[in-house]
């Protein structure tokens, strides 16, 4: 089994604003990139689950010429309010380290 690791050089979350959480997976190389839009792992569901909004509030958007996902949603806090555990919410891509994808494999 392959974590995001194995796909992504680099994932990240942060503010897009004081509403809007958002977060990068910026993949290895095309075949990287490819194999995991395929899988179709990081779909609305699952960052609807993972932070308790609707489907709909979720915004996944392939960039393929930058061979990266962007997902955007609601935070769950406004930022800086008193119930915000992080204000820049560098730390909300954490529960997506742990998933498990299968094997990207090599390039054909």
């Amino acid at each position: 089994m392959a974590t995001l690791l194995d796909y992504c050089s680099l994932v990240r979350s942060k503010n897009a604003g004081p509403f809007t959480l958002t977060f990068d997976f910026m993949c290895h190389d095309e075949h990287t990139y490819r194999s995991l839009v395929a899988l179709d792992v990081l779909s609305t569901a699952l960052f609807a689950d993972l932070f308790d909004t609707d489907v709909s509030e979720v915004r996944v958007i392939a960039h393929p010429l930058a061979l990266a996902v962007k997902v955007s949603l609601p935070r769950p806090t406004v930022q800086g309010s008193t119930r915000d555990s992080d204000c820049y919410a560098g730390q909300q891509y954490a529960p997506l380290m742990a998933m498990k994808l299968p094997d990207p494999g090599r390039p054909v």
